[in-house]
């Protein structure tokens, strides 16, 4: 059944569980970061951590919740809405007794080369061999990872079809508390802190797991193993999603690319995109992820029955939402780059210097955020019509585009050009997605969505001009003391939030009755 009424008020209440969960979540990896920073710094210990986690991480992103989900989705709602749950939970045993002896022998390759994957992802790091032989270990402990979020993943997509989002937004919470667990309690034993947080990933993929399981039963979803086979549903399932592994994918491709160019840059600067980027991703991951999260499945049914006018809706709902957010934080992230990075991470081993580098790196990310927001919310638009080719061709000239803007920006910009290159091709993708979703008439912008960008435009320039003479004239010349630090951060923080959606609501962004029916009830089953 289709929720045709109060568009706004589901789309939100879904968005804001979701967000909510995610922002617990991007907190927490806050705090892993810091922690991170402090025992490691931004130095050769450091930079292997960070290429070791990411190279899982970006299988995950890239296929497990980018690809797999972008496929699964709208052929497991498909099922659903066609045949009811027992079609649909038949689909995702058979998918499920290909995706795991698929994985377990991904895995087993890649413990195998991982030699040449290293010298692959991070071939700066040849040039030093303890280093180079560090990151071959820990790359082999954190890799494992994959299996279960890969699992993690598919059940997460059985569970959101079902508008069943609180466990799945709260699974990557799990990750982070491992984490930071295991650099608190294991590296004592450990040869170094960068082995306890290798042991740490894979530790978390296995609890989040369990998680999952749990949520599943508990919502009386219960799949077997079958033995392996190729139907025609897990084969249009894979067609669907090689493709979209690059159209969903096309960010952490881009974040690949920048760690194997940076691997030739000085020592540090893999270090100093990794933090600059975790800081970005806090409003990427809180409205970007959870409005894709939320949109896709919705489209999808609501395509499925031919309700095209609420489709529409629902898209124009999404954008909405995502910019009323993301436009603010980018301001906010632009002002405040480098009193946040020196708040969060100065200390320990991550230097002042490490601080200012750091900052850079986030003001240019920060351009580029509103782009990777609305990638989230358009692709989308194409997988739930099983459209992978229109966004995988797209995002292929625009990992092209950011190879050649790395190349030509970094020589004279060093690793603040290839955070640079970054936003331009994420501006490029998100630009050319729009386009072709207007062109074919599966997008159409009302006309008062375009007068509340303007004035959310209007009041995140009003609230960014506010916040930067707070923090000049009264918060940066007491900024001397960490407390203090932190509670001018927090000042500024609200006060922004304040003035924006004070000026947002006097600007007609958004109405009193939207905002109540949008986080009302937030609650929801799961």
């Amino acid at each position: 059944m289709i929720l045709k009424t109060n568009q706004n008020g589901v789309m939100g209440r879904w968005i804001a569980t979701i967000g909510g969960y995610t922002m617990g979540s991007r907190l927490l990896g806050f705090l892993r970061d810091i922690l991170i920073a402090a025992s490691l710094g931004a130095g050769p210990y450091a930079d292997v951590f960070i290429v070791a986690f990411k190279f899982p991480n970006f299988f995950r992103r890239l296929f497990a919740e980018g690809a797999f989900n972008a496929a699964f989705v709208p052929m497991f709602a498909k099922e659903l809405e066609g045949g009811g749950r027992k079609t649909a939970y038949d689909f995702a045993e058979e998918v499920l007794s290909v995706l795991l002896p698929s994985l377990i022998l991904l895995v087993a390759i890649a413990q195998i080369l991982m030699p040449w994957v290293i010298y692959c992802i991070a071939p700066g790091f040849s040039e030093d061999t303890e280093k180079f032989d560090l990151a071959v270990h820990l790359t082999r402990l954190t890799f494992q990872y994959i299996i279960f979020i890969s699992l993690v993943s598919m059940l997460g997509g059985v569970l959101n079809s079902l508008y069943r989002f609180s466990s799945v937004a709260a699974t990557p919470m799990i990750l982070n508390i491992s984490l930071i667990l295991s650099l608190e309690l294991i590296s004592h034993w450990t040869e170094t802190p960068a082995h306890a947080l290798g042991i740490g990933v894979s530790l978390g993929g296995i609890l989040q797991l369990i998680w999952l399981l749990v949520a599943c039963e508990r919502a009386g979803i219960k799949l077997k193993l079958r033995f392996p086979r190729l139907t025609t549903r897990v084969k249009k399932l894979i067609l669907l999603a090689a493709p979209a592994a690059i159209g969903a994918g096309v960010a952490q491709i881009n974040l690949l690319i920048d760690i194997i160019i940076a691997s030739f840059l000085p020592e540090g600067s893999v270090s100093f995109l990794y933090y600059a980027d975790r800081v970005s991703q806090l409003p990427l991951g809180v409205v970007g992820v959870a409005v894709g999260t939320a949109l896709l499945p919705l489209l999808s049914r609501q395509l499925r029955s031919g309700d095209f006018d609420e489709v529409h809706k629902s898209q124009n709902s999404a954008l909405t939402g995502a910019l009323l957010l993301t436009i603010p934080a980018t301001v906010a992230l632009i002002v405040l780059a480098e009193p946040l990075i020196i708040t969060l991470f100065e200390r320990g081993e991550f230097t002042s210097s490490d601080s200012v580098a750091t900052a850079n790196a986030l003001l240019i990310y920060a351009i580029g955020l509103p782009a990777f927001v609305l990638i989230k919310v358009f692709v989308p638009a194409f997988f739930a019509r099983e459209d992978t080719k229109t966004p995988v061709i797209i995002a292929a000239l625009c990992v092209l585009a950011n190879v050649i803007l790395n190349i030509l920006l970094m020589k004279a910009l060093g690793h603040l050009g290839i955070a640079l290159a970054t936003s331009i091709s994420g501006w490029l993708n998100a630009i050319f997605l729009c386009f072709f979703l207007i062109k074919r008439g599966n997008l159409i912008i009302e006309f008062r969505l375009i007068l509340r960008l303007i004035s959310i435009f209007f009041a995140s320039g009003l609230m960014g001009i506010c916040i930067w003479l707070i923090h000049k004239n009264l918060i940066e010349p007491l900024s001397s003391d960490l407390g203090l630090r932190v509670t001018g951060l927090l000042i500024l923080i609200s006060v922004g939030v304040l003035i924006y959606f004070l000026a947002a609501y006097f600007l007609k962004a958004f109405t009193i009755s939207e905002a109540v029916s949008i986080f009302k009830n937030t609650k929801t089953k799961g």
